[in-house]
């Protein structure tokens, strides 16, 4: 008996699961730059060459300079700069962090080593 061919209607669809990314914020003025305030939970802007649809599943394990811990986080795409974008800004992705207790930390802990700077007017890799 030979497997189902990729293109058998009986055959039980693929499941898509998230694309895993890291990243890893070595100073505080690339946090501020990545970080995302604006959005309701909070999130990460993130540089890739990849295409990825608003509403795309990502999972996001976020490294933030000295912090020990990593910061895990299955969040969703809510932002797109494509290439060539206007003021040369970055290619990426924004994340948005879901409601669960891994976004809200990671977005507590972004808020505690930010401070003051998160009320800065300077550009960010976003607005």
């Amino acid at each position: 008996m030979s497997a189902a061919s990729p293109l058998d209607p009986t055959a039980a669809p693929a499941v898509a699961r998230p694309t895993v990314l890291s990243l890893a914020i070595k100073e505080k003025a690339a946090l501020y730059a990545a970080y995302m305030p604006f959005l309701k939970n909070g999130g990460m802007f993130v540089p890739t060459q990849k295409p990825y649809k608003i509403g795309d599943e990502i999972y996001l394990i976020l490294a933030l300079m000295d912090d020990p811990n990593k910061y895990p986080i299955a969040g969703k795409v809510a932002w797109i700069t494509p290439a060539g974008a206007h003021n040369n800004k970055a290619q990426g992705i924004g994340v948005h962090f879901p409601e669960d207790e891994s976004g809200q930390r990671a977005r507590l802990r972004i808020e505690e080593i930010l401070g003051a700077a998160l009320r800065s007017s300077r550009a960010t890799h976003t607005l």
